[in-house]
């Protein structure tokens, strides 16, 4: 087995489909498939076995999936190792980053990194911060950015803080808010706690939602449109959204803060484009 074979075996057990999988590896069906048989023959058992819409793996077939994993880990360090050897900051920077930090902040950021050191590439995950905290504890990712407090072992720092806010196409009465419609979306548990808890602080009753939006930048079209009322974070409002904005506090006073978090590693540090990155972060806190 070699790198190509890893990775075939890796694609195709995501996948779960030969056809998929020959697309995201870019080659056609029958060279995959003359590999995959080609691994059969080399390991005397079958890998794998059809079923309708798809492939379903053997258990032998799982063993050599959890190999190829381990050896794409083990290969990708080495490169990493290798390239940090050289006095240059070069090489590819593994990042994890919460769907809607890598939506407003991170664009801005990574040209920034680049026009600094232009030698250094990105690869970039992006996903609800459940998912970047899995990425980040299987060394897929080098550094995660999350966003909501979250258990985690290693190095982190913060990274950004907004508040929660209201949003309205006309002036309202906080006091009416749940007779009012709300909008609701689709979001990680961490900011779903964070809104909830707010609520029942405020109100003895539920909130009256009338609709349901799979993203956050659906439910604030809803809200331009009069259609409701939403709870979302700061960071995904403009100026040219025209809405009104409250920003919510506690009974306390306290305002309500979202927190973004960078993860990562201590293991990391030993690779220079790590460490270069996490400086330029720290020493640009406004981006």
């Amino acid at each position: 087995m070699d790198e190509k074979d890893w990775n075939a075996i890796r694609i195709l057990f995501q996948e779960k489909n030969i056809s998929r999988a020959s697309e995201r590896l870019y080659i056609s069906q029958p060279a995959l498939t003359y590999r995959l048989k080609n691994l059969e023959q080399e390991f005397g058992t079958r890998l794998f076995f059809k079923i309708k819409g798809g492939i379903e793996f053997t258990t032998e077939g799982l063993h050599l999936v959890a190999y190829s994993e381990e050896m794409i880990k083990k290969l990708q360090i080495t490169k990493d190792n290798m390239i940090n050897l050289q006095n240059e900051v070069r090489g590819t920077l593994r990042i994890g980053v919460s769907s809607n930090f890598a939506q407003y902040k991170l664009p801005k950021i990574l040209k920034q990194f680049s026009t600094k050191f232009p030698n250094v590439q990105f690869n970039i995950n992006t996903g609800w911060s459940t998912d970047i905290l899995n990425l980040l504890n299987s060394a897929t990712v080098q550094l995660g950015i999350v966003r909501g407090n979250y258990e985690w072992y290693g190095k982190k720092a913060l990274l950004h803080k907004e508040k929660l806010c209201l949003i309205s196409k006309k002036e309202i009465e906080m006091m009416n808010l749940p007779k009012l419609p709300f909008i609701n979306y689709k979001t990680d548990s961490s900011l779903k706690a964070l809104i909830n808890d707010w609520w029942h602080d405020k109100f003895n009753e539920p909130p009256f939602i009338m609709m349901e939006t799979d993203r956050l930048e659906t439910c604030k079209e809803m809200v331009k449109n009069d259609l409701g009322i939403a709870i979302v974070p700061q960071i995904c409002l403009q100026p040219s959204d025209n809405l009104q904005i409250y920003e919510l506090s506690y009974k306390d006073g306290e305002p309500v803060y979202r927190y973004t978090w960078l993860m990562y590693n201590e293991d990391s540090l030993k690779l220079s484009t790590v460490n270069h990155f996490i400086d330029f972060i720290n020493e640009n806190t406004d981006l």
